[in-house]
């Protein structure tokens, strides 16, 4: 998310619903009655999908009276995982608008409406109170954002005292540093001039510098080049891969983005980090 005006148009075509439908009716899904298992390797657009969906929520405390914000929520998937799985509310914000619509439908199908809601919003500005969230994450968000001090600092307000971030990201790393990173097109990015990442180190910076403590990072490129592993030999042995989000919101460019990924990781150009921090109560 960004206020730069191409970042919403590199994730949008316009038919986004009705290609999902179609994806799921190949995987002989009733496209009226989804799950939130079946929707999975559509609905989490971000790095190894539900896998890291449900590795951030084992790590989490959140309660049914408890309500969190979902930064850069896409289609809906990770927070619709959330309130499922813990009873509690969840709000998301992104600044593709088809996202945002395609993600209410599908919350509604699932029945979730009443816990899960989604607004059209920039992550630099977000239209909530002060102090308002218990929680907040973002996945695969801050790559398309080049202020990250303010993107910091606006989620720090939103947070109640003592509520906590998790972030799953793309970090820069030390095969792309300096100056480096991987080729483009990347899922979030058509090229460098909108593709925006810094260093592991300059994460957790920014993040003291904003005012969040308790700042814990884990690298995750093992897991990353493990799940891709598993993945390539379920397509060799013609199945489905577990994610498939990127091929739905990219469709024929997917292939390309995904080798240029998977390269990038094997080279350590970048790197996938989980952060966890807590704004002081």
């Amino acid at each position: 998310m960004s206020n730069t005006p191409d970042i919403a148009g590199h994730y949008t075509k316009g038919d986004l619903f009705d290609r999902l439908q179609a994806a799921l009716r190949e995987d002989g899904v009733d496209p009226d009655n989804p799950s939130v298992a079946t929707l999975a390797p559509y609905d989490q657009f971000h790095g190894r999908g539900l896998e890291v969906t449900e590795e951030i929520a084992e790590t989490l405390t959140v309660t049914p009276d408890d309500h969190l914000l979902d930064i850069g929520s896409g289609i809906g998937g990770p927070a619709r995982y959330m309130a499922a799985r813990f009873g509690c509310r969840v709000t998301g914000i992104d600044l593709t608008e088809e996202f945002c619509a395609v993600a209410r439908r599908l919350t509604v199908l699932l029945g979730l409406e009443a816990r899960v809601d989604f607004h059209q919003g920039n992550a630099l500005a977000m239209p909530f109170d002060d102090a308002g969230f218990a929680g907040a994450y973002s996945m695969n968000v801050s790559m398309n954002i080049a202020d990250k001090g303010a993107f910091y600092g606006e989620i720090h307000r939103v947070l109640k005292p003592g509520g906590w971030l998790m972030l799953s990201e793309i970090a820069l790393g030390p095969g792309g540093d300096p100056g480096g990173g991987p080729d483009y097109p990347t899922p979030w990015a058509a090229t460098a001039a909108s593709s925006f990442l810094v260093t592991p180190q300059q994460t957790k910076e920014g993040l003291k510098a904003a005012g969040f403590a308790d700042i814990r990072l884990r690298e995750t490129r093992e897991e990353a080049l493990a799940f891709g592993a598993r993945s390539r030999e379920l397509v060799e042995r013609g199945e489905k891969p577990p994610h498939r989000a990127v091929q739905l919101v990219h469709g024929a460019a997917a292939a390309v983005m995904a080798a240029n990924t998977a390269r990038a990781f094997a080279d350590a150009a970048i790197l996938p980090v989980e952060v966890h921090c807590r704004k002081p109560a």
